[in-house]
């Protein structure tokens, strides 16, 4: 069957500069996306992988171990490849952790002379001075919680929100005549240590690296497509095994992304804990009540081996037994406390003139935690925040994301958005040197770093 499909997927020869590969460095798994980019800019998905990430590999989303993860990278990349029948060098990379700091600001320009064209010489120098200014408050912000005065960080993604002339809405300010420019902008910094590791990961399997996006913005971009003029709205919800990312997106312009450290492991950590089970068995009961099959975490479809139905059996067994399955709900309803204290924070941090999109989209491998997808919709988490309404949850697949074709046989859950996202960026980026049209892709060269 896969054998198959794949060959009519690469039997018209894919143009080399055409294969883009996405690189989503998680926690808890590698995941290796190889998608052939098509002429109307859509993604055809031709080769995926994931493997498993060792413990000491990640710290709070950010590379611990530089030759372990290059390891992990490694098998994943070489099974993508072999089932795409391509190799892929131009690549996008995922970065997360609560040190990252992307934020919205509202600048007003004054210019000199409003009776001379806008030009593009002027906007980078506005866009430059916005962007230094955003660096210097990130640099402090990360200083500050590193207890680090000599930290340097690094511009990771920009983009424009929205932008008027003398009050009036304008999709491309270039040409324009006025005064009085007042530009939304949304900048995201890394410290330079973490950017360092990942372009160490990159040099050692041989890949040029693209770019490097930060993950809940590269979700905010799958969501979006090629409709980068849209007028979507929502909260993204990015649950990995070590943080989960937040973004919110008001009428198609991220309005900023939070970032904390609560993720899929801290669930399991929890169901350790309470039970005295040891680590594995505990993540492996975590994900039979998130009802994640084997098939879904190997993307290897192979028979149960003996070893692995006992281990089953074995859960069931733990699962039926009353004591021990109230200390699981116990421990995972008390992380699941946690975890909405920690995204109420975030989100209250969105300095908002109005309400919260009442949309909340979940993606990433803690997000099939289907008590915590309970919890968000029913409980009354949202009513101290500024909510119109109760917030409706949405669990994301392929399905729901624009401009994707997966060629393969795989199921690409919700846990292979953000990597979709990446490959999003990496068409942004590889547009720069084109003369699309829309605000975002016209000033697209301007806002690359």
């Amino acid at each position: 069957m896969q054998g198959t499909k794949q060959e009519t997927t690469t039997a018209h020869k894919i143009k080399p500069e055409n294969i883009l590969l996405a690189l989503d460095i998680g926690t808890e798994f590698v995941k290796a996306v190889i998608a052939e980019k098509t002429s109307d800019d859509n993604l055809n998905i031709i080769g995926v992988a994931k493997e498993h990430q060792s413990m000491g590999n990640m710290y709070a989303g950010a590379i611990a171990d530089i030759q372990a993860v290059v390891s992990t990278c490694e098998k994943a990349l070489s099974r993508a490849e072999e089932m795409a029948g391509v190799v892929s060098r131009t690549c996008v990379v995922g970065i997360a952790g609560e040190l990252i700091k992307g934020n919205t600001r509202t600048v007003r320009y004054k210019r000199k002379d409003s009776n001379k064209p806008i030009s593009d010489n002027e906007m980078q120098q506005i866009i430059q001075k916005v962007q230094d200014k955003a660096g210097e408050q990130a640099r402090q912000e990360i200083a500050l919680e590193t207890d680090n005065p000599e930290v340097e960080v690094r511009l990771i993604n920009s983009a424009i929100v929205s932008l008027s002339i003398d009050g009036y809405k304008v999709s491309n300010p270039i040409g324009f005549k006025g005064s009085d420019l007042m530009i939304q902008f949304y900048t995201a910094f890394a410290p330079l240590v973490h950017i360092s590791a990942i372009e160490k990961v990159c040099a050692e399997l041989n890949l040029d690296l693209l770019a490097v996006a930060v993950e809940p913005f590269a979700v905010c971009r799958a969501c979006l497509g090629n409709e980068l003029d849209s007028n979507f709205s929502a909260i993204v919800m990015d649950i990995g095994g070590g943080t989960t990312d937040i973004a919110v997106v008001d009428d198609g312009g991220v309005e900023g992304t939070k970032m904390f450290g609560i993720g899929g492991r801290s669930f399991t950590h929890q169901i350790a804990t309470k039970t005295g089970l040891d680590y594995d068995t505990a993540e492996a009961i975590k994900l039979q009540i998130g009802g994640v099959s084997l098939d879904q975490l190997t993307l290897r479809h192979r028979e149960e081996t003996v070893a692995e139905a006992e281990h089953r059996n074995e859960i069931q067994t733990i699962l039926s037994t009353p004591e021990r399955s109230r200390k699981i709900n116990k421990a995972i309803a008390d992380n699941i406390e946690v975890w909405l204290g920690g995204v109420t924070v975030a989100l209250e941090d969105f300095p908002l003139v109005e309400a919260l999109p009442t949309k909340i989209l979940l993606c990433g491998g803690g997000a099939g935690l289907s008590a915590l997808q309970e919890e968000l919709a029913t409980s009354d988490w949202y009513t101290d925040l500024p909510f119109s309404r109760r917030p409706l949850v949405h669990l994301l697949d392929d399905v729901d994301i624009p401009g994707i074709e997966n060629s393969t046989e795989e199921n690409l859950d919700y846990s292979f958005i953000t990597a979709f996202g990446l490959l999003r960026v990496a068409i942004d980026t590889l547009a720069g040197t084109d003369e699309p049209t829309g605000l975002r892709a016209k000033l697209a060269k301007l806002l690359q770093n």
